[in-house]
């Protein structure tokens, strides 16, 4: 069986939620990978909201598995292949999730697929 979860963030919703919050908020959700990877990279906040959209999109594919499980957003990791391609690391999990992440400069998305066999 397959389930799917996807969303959408403005990249200027997330610029803002930076400049308000800062390390704090990205502290809370973002892994240190994330952020060395992040926070090297010119737009920031376009990459942030990448990787915020990409966590989104895989916790929903697995509360379409399971409603009651819960993971806290820090615990999902997205990292990248050493062809660029993104991957996802799920904390304390075995799934294995696909993920697809675009963004331009006004928005990032992304769509992640967890098959259960």
């Amino acid at each position: 069986m397959i389930f799917v979860g996807t969303d959408i963030i403005e990249v200027k919703r997330l610029r803002e939620t930076l400049e308000k919050n800062g390390s704090r908020f990205v502290g809370k959700i973002f892994t240190p990978e994330e952020i060395a990877y992040c926070s090297g990279k010119a737009e920031q906040a376009m990459h942030y909201a990448g990787r915020f959209a990409a966590k989104e999109a895989v916790k929903k594919s697995l509360l379409s598995y399971d409603s009651k499980k819960l993971i806290p957003l820090k615990n999902i990791c997205i990292n990248r292949r050493d062809d660029g391609a993104p991957i996802v690391k799920i904390q304390n999990s075995d799934h294995t999730v696909q993920i697809s992440i675009s963004h331009t400069r006004d928005y990032a998305t992304a769509v992640a697929v967890l098959e259960i066999k």
